[in-house]
């Protein structure tokens, strides 16, 4: 019942910044959502989680303080401030509902179908 779509995607110079949301069909109240990424050829990794509960985070060590993840339950909205981008941040970015923030591809039980973040000169 739950999907997930993602927007805000684009392409960016490095040092640039982009705003990714994730909209809900379903209230997230219940869910942990999750951002991960995928470059051609690499396998899909955690970018950052946010907890359904306390509100708790977790950001991947190759993004911390230059990403920030919040929630908007009674708007059913995820998003993920992205600032100082990198090329290497450059890839496929998906959101995921998960039942805790854990940075963990095999625990996601929905997946949204992604949104192409590219970071180039």
């Amino acid at each position: 019942q739950l999907q997930l779509v993602e927007s805000g995607g684009g392409s960016v110079q490095p040092g640039g910044s982009l705003r990714l949301s994730c909209t809900a069909s379903l209230t997230l109240k219940h869910y942990a959502i999750g951002w991960f990424r995928q470059a051609p050829g690499k396998e899909r990794e955690g970018v950052s989680c946010i907890s359904k509960d306390d509100g708790s985070t977790d950001y991947d060590d190759a993004v911390k303080g230059r990403v920030t993840i919040s929630r908007d339950n009674a708007k059913n909205t995820v998003s993920l401030q992205m600032n100082s981008l990198k090329p290497e941040d450059t890839g496929v970015y998906y959101c995921a509902a998960l039942g805790a923030c854990v940075l963990v591809p095999g625990h996601v039980g929905v997946w949204g179908r992604g949104t192409q973040v590219t970071v180039s000169s």
